[in-house]
């Protein structure tokens, strides 16, 4: 017999939690980048923020907690040297490569 499972039973994922070591976040971000979806790539430093801790990652980029936030929210349009910033603070760094089609 079957047993069906209520989703609202299920543990909640929070992504912060998997990423452990340099190599995770920098394979998560590579497969952000990928996908070329602007508000991804905010959602995924928010989440390699979190993991890394969002104080500690404000401070490292020159940023107050509350602007750290207020970049990587949902829909925010973060300046490049934003970006920047926060990706130095993380330790990653983004690489041009060629597109193919």
């Amino acid at each position: 017999m079957t047993q069906k499972i209520n989703v609202a039973d299920l543990p909640d994922f929070d992504m912060a939690e998997e990423l452990r070591t340099d190599e995770d976040i920098a394979i998560y971000l590579t497969q952000v980048l990928e996908e070329n979806d602007t508000a991804e790539l905010n959602h995924a430093l928010g989440v390699i923020a979190r993991a890394r801790g969002m104080t500690e990652v404000a401070r490292a980029s020159g940023l107050t907690r509350e602007a750290l936030y207020k970049a990587l929210r949902p829909n925010a349009q973060p300046r490049f040297d934003t970006i920047a910033r926060v990706c130095a603070a993380l330790g990653v760094k983004l690489v041009a490569q060629v597109a193919h089609a």
